[in-house]
């Protein structure tokens, strides 16, 4: 299976983590195939400049330890495939669509407003019960 993490899990797991959230990324990507969207990678590496700068290392470091595949996300994404209310969150739900992945999971509520057949949308409790 196909899984996508958002930015929030992943700094989580990266910044602040803990028995439940290495399991989540065990699970994505070891049991299951890990993508994560040049978007995604960016607004990470931004978000720690901008509020962690000493834990460069730290996101580097776990990036290098986890199997993943990483996607484009291109600059301007084709418009008009679902609605979200924040115009940042269509990138990241429009890789995972294009890159047909399976499973996006994320703890931003916008994306629980998003209506898809696939990728199937879920916070990091149902991943993990799945």
């Amino acid at each position: 299976m196909r899984v996508m993490l958002d930015t929030n899990i992943l700094l989580s797991a990266m910044l602040f983590p803990s028995e439940r959230m290495n399991a989540l990324v065990r699970k994505a990507s070891v049991e299951n195939h890990l993508v994560i969207s040049s978007y995604v990678l960016d607004e990470l590496f931004d978000v720690i400049r901008r509020k962690f700068p000493q834990q460069e290392g730290t996101a580097d470091r776990f990036l290098q330890r986890i199997p993943y595949e990483l996607v484009y996300t291109p600059k301007q994404p084709e418009p008009g495939l679902f609605i979200i209310r924040d115009p940042d969150d269509y990138a990241v739900l429009y890789s995972a669509i294009m890159e047909s992945v399976d499973v996006f999971v994320t703890g931003d509520k916008d994306f629980s407003e998003v209506v898809l057949e696939r990728p199937e949308i879920m916070i990091p409790a149902q991943f993990l019960e799945r």
